[in-house]
């Protein structure tokens, strides 16, 4: 798991930047799952304007970056890279979405958030 120090308004800019940096290394998009904690990634909401079996067929379909809330996480398939983007929620809603954010990373956690926080959630 690597931490990257974030606020909670801070933390979805964080992540896309950290996306950005991992496919500039040369991963594919389809191999990076963001999940959030707080309100929803903006290309999340963007994409349920379409409607919700739009936008589930794209985690299917694994060709782009897929981005989620938490609260829907056992809808997700593993990835190899998760970004959690801690962005809002409850202390126990936090907590509860780390161990299921890593259940999803086959290969690497990434947890965008206040790294003190945090370690006092772990």
């Amino acid at each position: 798991m690597q931490l990257v120090a974030a606020t909670e308004a801070t933390a979805v800019e964080v992540a896309d930047d950290t996306v950005d940096k991992l496919l500039d290394d040369g991963r594919a998009p389809g191999e990076i799952l963001v999940l959030t904690t707080g309100a929803q990634h903006p290309w999340a909401e963007h994409e349920l304007s379409f409607g919700e079996d739009a936008y589930w067929r794209q985690l299917g379909d694994a060709e782009d970056v897929f981005c989620a809330h938490t609260s829907s996480v056992s809808r997700t398939a593993q990835r190899p890279i998760v970004l959690l983007a801690v962005n809002g929620g409850t202390d126990p809603e936090v907590a509860a979405a780390l161990p299921a954010a890593l259940e999803k990373a086959t290969e690497q956690l990434i947890v965008c958030g206040d790294p003190e926080r945090l370690r006092a959630l772990l």
